[in-house]
């Protein structure tokens, strides 16, 4: 589940608080978007059983991208400190856009270097990405991606055997493109199936033919072998006439029930990170951006009921 913290005393429960709540619930991963001391230190217990998936800001990737030895220093500060967490992917970039693109490579490459002088070989390096590094994706057989960085990204994932990491949100989809049948969204029985005749496989749900869609892509790429990570996704509660209580719950929920299983072109289990474990009242945007989550805080409610077991 991602731990986002844009928000207050009055959103969010203190870090230490919201460590104890996931294993409490027997939530196994989490992702922070930059490194949180606080939340690091009370990761940093024998026992807490919970994967970390680690952003480095994308303010400091330029920087990590240009100085070796910067990068060298965020390991020391970020990583070394704390030996009993379990951090598993560190994140260069989320959903970079623009010229800063061209910081991806260098910094995961100085990040990976920081770490194997650090003698830590268990992290994974790479960038999480949203769906327009693609220009086409509908249907699945038709992904490819959009620009050449993509390529020089999993290329380099593919060397080190990094997965890429995807923000995957069929809501965005179906807010955008209003002839999506909701249904098909929601992971519900859809009236309309879609074949794909390029690669021969029926989908009967969105996320299954983004994801696909992006593994095409990497195929296309030379990148076959490199696996997927969903490091996002989810539904909003409120903020609009798609984000209601019902849609996020039945989107979430059937969600963590679909995971287990794949896409009908990588059949096997897809690691996914649910965004986001709390509602976040400071993040800009229209208000769905503040309804995200599966909880209130900073009393830990839930937003509506939900399983975390597929």
């Amino acid at each position: 589940r991602c731990n986002g913290m844009i928000g207050d005393s009055q959103s969010l429960p203190p870090r230490a608080d919201v460590v104890q709540f996931y294993k409490t619930n027997g939530i196994s991963a989490m992702r922070i978007y930059a490194p949180d001391p606080e939340t690091l230190r009370a990761l940093d217990v024998d026992g807490t059983g919970i994967d970390l998936m680690m952003d480095v800001g994308n303010g400091n990737l330029s920087a990590l991208a240009s100085d070796p030895g910067l990068a060298a220093s965020w390991v020391q500060e970020n990583v070394l400190p704390y030996p009993r967490v379990s951090i598993k992917y560190i994140a260069a970039g989320n959903e970079v856009v623009g010229g800063d693109t061209q910081n991806i490579v260098p910094a995961i490459n100085n990040l990976n270097n920081a770490l194997a002088k650090a003698g830590i070989t268990s992290v994974k390096v790479s960038t999480a990405v949203k769906m327009d590094v693609l220009s086409s994706s509908s249907p699945p057989s038709a992904g490819v991606f959009k620009d050449a960085y993509m390529t020089e990204v999993t290329q380099l994932l593919k060397s080190t055997g990094a997965p890429l990491l995807a923000n995957v949100y069929p809501y965005f989809a179906k807010r955008d493109t209003p002839s999506i049948d909701l249904s098909f969204a929601l992971f519900q029985q859809s009236p309309n199936p879609v074949h794909d005749d390029g690669n021969g496989l029926t989908y009967t749900n969105l996320f299954d033919a983004m994801v696909d869609a992006l593994y095409t892509a990497m195929e296309k790429a030379d990148a076959s072998d490199v696996p997927i990570v969903v490091s996002e996704s989810g539904w909003p509660s409120a903020g609009d006439d798609l984000a209601t209580l019902t849609n996020a719950q039945t989107y979430n929920q059937n969600l963590i029930d679909h995971v287990g299983k794949g896409t009908p072109k990588r059949p096997v289990p897809l690691e996914t990170y649910i965004f986001a474990m709390f509602n976040e009242n400071q993040k800009e945007g229209p208000d769905t951006e503040r309804n995200f989550g599966l909880f209130n805080g900073p009393d830990k409610t839930p937003v509506y009921p939900i399983r975390f077991t597929g």
